[in-house]
């Protein structure tokens, strides 16, 4: 008489660990992204590529400042060339992911990254582009512009914001290219850092070429400072 044989026991068990890994990875993630959230809201946060020239031994250039110390012309200009409906999205701009998608499948690749998602992958994620790290980065920021009022998101962003090679931030910045403080820029000066911040290392705010003295000279004639808009960055 043949002996049925055994259940694949060692298989099973394996699948379970392996069902309960696919859960409990993404809820350790978030987790940890809950923890960091709480305490970036209060603190200097650096960003993924600070912490990596750090670990490099290169040097980090970043002097932090509050929202109130940073030139009204430079959030004005800023929030126009990166993030239009900065006031009125929560986290993720729909109809630019829409348009992103749309011009991708015609051949034309464009930006859909606000703000809130710029922040959250200077702060958490990594800086290669791929569908992994959008599909992270998307539910992140949605969950940011939930934790963090607008100010603070654009203040975060502001003071983490790449603007050369090794130079961080509003303040770096300004003293970098312009020897000055960022309270004291002035439109033009703002304008020429909002249209290096596409890429930053190829664009010198101090030395502009053509293409982006065109960009800032537009910027400076749309950004209103006094716009009815930045209302929302009143608040705390």
């Amino acid at each position: 008489m043949r002996t049925p044989p055994k259940p694949p026991r060692r298989k099973a068990s394996l699948l379970r660990r392996l069902v309960r890994l696919i859960y409990l990875v993404p809820l350790g993630l978030a987790a940890l992204f809950l923890v960091l959230a709480i305490i970036y809201s209060q603190a200097h946060p650096p960003s993924m590529l600070m912490l990596g020239r750090w670990a490099t031994g290169q040097s980090v250039d970043r002097i932090w400042v509050p929202f109130d110390d940073i030139s009204r012309h430079l959030v004005a200009t800023v929030v126009t060339s990166e993030d239009a409906r900065f006031c009125s999205h929560h986290g993720v701009d729909w109809v630019e992911m829409r348009n992103a998608i749309e011009d991708e499948e015609e051949g034309a690749g464009r930006g859909a990254s606000t703000i809130t998602m710029q922040t959250v992958k200077n702060l958490f994620l990594w800086n290669s582009r791929s569908f992994i790290r959008k599909g992270i980065e998307i539910p992140m920021a949605l969950g940011l512009d939930r934790l963090w009022s607008k100010r603070r998101i654009l203040e975060v962003y502001l003071n983490i914001a790449e603007w050369g090679e090794g130079v961080f931030g509003a303040e770096a910045a300004a003293r970098t290219y312009f020897g000055k403080p960022a309270r004291q820029l002035s439109q033009h000066e703002a304008a020429l850092l909002a249209a290096a911040l596409p890429n930053p290392k190829r664009r010198d705010s101090r030395h502009p070429r053509r293409a982006q003295l065109r960009r800032a000279a537009h910027l400076a004639r749309v950004a209103a400072p006094d716009a009815d808009w930045l209302d929302c960055l009143v608040r705390k």
